[in-house]
């Protein structure tokens, strides 16, 4: 079995900060991360290789930097890393992204089975997944925190806001998977020495794809965006002390006070 993990290299959340005049985001000086969830994926994917066997390949679109992001990826027990990189890719929204994935994945000769994460922080769209399922043509079942297979069947569990229901699929299939499916591993040294060995990662070009500067990248997106700011803040917050019943009757007087009780 063929396993793909798609994985994004995102700033750490934690210390973004926006160009006020440009508003576009400071890359400058921030530490760049595996998307948190996408390692939720990838541990996943390791999991069904140790029970079933089979391959685990981790493929990402970015800059030359993104393959510090895959070479932890194989130190995490990925038997092979792609890195799509080019210029022509710079500016893809999440249409143009899944256009050059789905690529990457056909010229692989194809996968059983597709593990992505839920959403990238950076962005919050949780549209790659399904775009890319779309592209492909494989059914998709999102927000999974639990997988099953059974002779090319795969049984899963997804969240819903109140609940979880149970679906079974037909593979090829992709996934889309959420913190609560695993605690990602953490790699250990002489796999971490080992990722850099030859053989590990691949780079692969626009030509390497096969692709148009037209359907990728700025030129493939359709969804352009104009501004990026931070909210300014409405007011100072308020925080109330005492015992939790002199602070619940503090927060009811509040409220009653500006009607919203």
């Amino acid at each position: 079995m063929r396993i793909v993990v798609p994985l994004k290299q995102v700033p750490d959340t934690n210390n973004v900060r926006i160009d006020p005049k440009r508003g576009t985001l400071i890359r400058e000086g921030v530490p760049s991360i595996i998307n948190p969830e996408d390692k939720n994926a990838l541990e996943l994917a390791l999991s069904v290789k140790a029970a079933r066997g089979g391959e685990v390949i981790v493929i990402s679109m970015g800059p030359p930097q993104a393959e510090e992001a895959l070479r932890e990826a194989v130190a995490m027990g990925a038997d092979k890393a792609i890195l799509l990189t080019d210029r022509a890719f710079a500016g893809a929204d999440t249409l143009a992204t899944a256009t050059t994935l789905g690529t990457a994945i056909r010229k692989l000769g194809g996968c059983q089975l597709i593990l992505c994460g839920r959403q990238a922080i950076d962005g919050d769209t949780a549209q790659v997944g399904p775009q890319l399922a779309e592209n492909l043509g494989v059914p998709q079942v999102t927000y999974v925190r639990r997988l099953d297979l059974e002779d090319g069947v795969a049984t899963v569990e997804r969240e819903l806001e109140d609940g979880h229901e149970v679906i079974q699929v037909k593979l090829p299939a992709l996934f889309t998977v959420t913190k609560e499916a695993n605690k990602p591993r953490y790699p250990h040294a002489r796999a971490i020495m080992s990722c850099y060995g030859p053989g590990k990662l691949e780079c692969w070009s626009l030509a390497d794809v096969g692709l148009s500067e037209e359907t990728v990248g700025l030129n493939g997106s359709p969804t352009k965006v104009k501004r990026t700011f931070s909210p300014q803040p409405k007011g100072q917050g308020e925080m109330l002390s005492g015992t939790k019943q002199e602070v619940v009757k503090a927060l009811c007087r509040r409220l009653r006070g500006r009607s919203l009780l």
